[in-house]
């Protein structure tokens, strides 16, 4: 029986849970993801993961930081004054703002905390930091 391989285009079905079993992705009621194994569209661990598994198989495979979303990164967390947004934002906790950098790139990040005078940005991952358990099923090798 034919084996995923780094190259071969696969189909899965995932979902994935924290440690504290919070789903934080699925596939679930969608069609399955779709990717070419090496490319490194996906984290490093779930592409791995799937080496070597057959069609309908079923793995479980719990992917460390460095495999995932990386390490969370104190320095990636800035306070910047209220004064430095625009009139029509009114920031809050949790809300995700997409900044501009000076060279064009834009960068997502997450309100983590809004105080008098500024407000507290973090630039890291949602997931950075974090052990990512994914249960995989190969649908099939394209």
């Amino acid at each position: 029986m034919a084996q995923a391989k780094s190259g071969d285009t696969v189909k899965v079905h995932y979902k994935g849970t924290l440690n504290d079993g919070t789903i934080f992705d699925s596939s679930e009621g969608r069609d399955p993801l779709e990717f070419k194994i090496g490319e490194g569209n996906l984290i490093p661990g779930v592409e791995e993961a799937v080496i070597g598994m057959a069609p309908e198989e079923v793995r479980t495979a719990t992917i460390p930081p460095e495999k995932g979303y990386g390490d969370y990164q104190e320095e990636m967390v800035v306070a910047v004054e209220k004064t430095q947004f625009p009139e029509n934002i009114d920031p809050t906790v949790g809300q995700q703002l997409e900044l501009r950098q000076p060279d064009g790139q834009t960068v997502v990040v997450t309100v983590t905390d809004v105080a008098e005078d500024t407000v507290k940005l973090d630039a890291n991952h949602p997931l950075a930091g974090k052990d990512l358990t994914f249960e995989l099923q190969l649908v099939e090798i394209v």
